[in-house]
């Protein structure tokens, strides 16, 4: 009986693994958007911004802008703030929305629908992602930098940098964990020899380490929560939705085509919204419950 027993206990935390969740197309935009790299809700308004980069990404061009979206997928405003370069990821605090762009992160306020700061980076080469922790600080990725750059108190400083970040993309601000989804070391171009893989930074002391054993998963770009400790997370080279436990482990939800960026995830509708920044479309996928 005790063999059995241990046996049980053995075996009883791979059975109760939960499934990865699976999803359903919901709706689709047009094509409408210029290279749609990522979105974001807004709770207080209930819609999406867009962010188009419209050219080259590494380029400062004043061609990049930020588009308007319902709920429901219908077009509110293509052109909402003009002004940019290459905007990529979106968070928004307050009635503040900000934008990494290039090497600036600009702070928009969403009831003038003005740019009422730019914070400049001059070291920065392609900031991407941005992040906000509870206390007001803003993360930003430095993608080709392997760096990390926060906004603090006004002034927008680097605040690591370090190899093994190895290309960060996405951003996710967990409790006192900053999680990263990195892209993997480029060899040429945006090609990488080993994929990337999630890591966590502690917010209190900079400590980096990968979840699970730092197994290849992709070339990660948006990196959201799935509510229950585990994360929806796209990579863009392979045009995958990827579901990532906190082990590590990598189930490919949905391939999409290349291009797959930096979506979001609302919990409270069951929503996964994705940018597909190649075909310039934005599509939603209700989560379903699984057994």
């Amino acid at each position: 009986m005790s063999r059995l027993l241990l046996l049980i206990t053995l075996l009883l935390p791979s059975l109760c693994l939960a499934s990865p969740p699976i999803l359903v197309p919901l709706w689709q935009t047009d094509t409408l958007f210029e290279q749609p790299e990522s979105v974001v809700y807004d709770a207080k308004r209930d819609l999406l911004y867009v962010s188009n980069v419209n050219g080259d990404p590494s380029e400062v061009d004043g061609n990049g802008y930020i588009s308007q979206l319902a709920l429901n997928g219908d077009l509110i405003k293509q052109h909402f703030i003009d002004g940019l370069n290459a905007p990529k990821g979106l968070t928004i605090v307050g009635d503040t929305l900000y934008v990494a762009d290039i090497n600036e992160l600009v702070a928009i306020d969403l009831k003038s629908q003005k740019i009422i700061q730019r914070y400049s980076a001059p070291k920065a080469k392609f900031l991407n992602d941005v992040a906000a922790d509870n206390n007001g600080n803003i993360y930003v990725s430095g993608f080709l930098t392997s760096s990390i750059y926060r906004l603090n108190k006004g002034k927008f400083d680097l605040w690591l940098q370090d190899e093994q970040l190895a290309s960060p993309n996405g951003l996710l601000i967990e409790n006192d964990q900053l999680i990263v989804g990195n892209w993997g070391n480029m060899t040429d171009g945006f090609a990488t020899a080993i994929a990337g893989h999630l890591k966590s930074i502690t917010l209190s002391n900079k400590k980096i380490k990968s979840l699970g054993d730092g197994s290849p998963a992709g070339n990660l770009d948006g990196v959201e929560s799935d509510g229950n400790g585990d994360y929806f997370v796209t990579d863009w080279m392979s045009g995958r939705l990827l579901h990532i436990t906190a082990s590590g482990m990598a189930t490919t939800l949905l391939v999409l085509g290349q291009g797959s960026a930096d979506h979001t995830v609302l919990l409270p509708q069951g929503l996964v919204i994705i940018p597909m920044m190649m075909s310039g479309y934005v599509a939603a996928y209700k989560i379903k419950e699984t057994p």
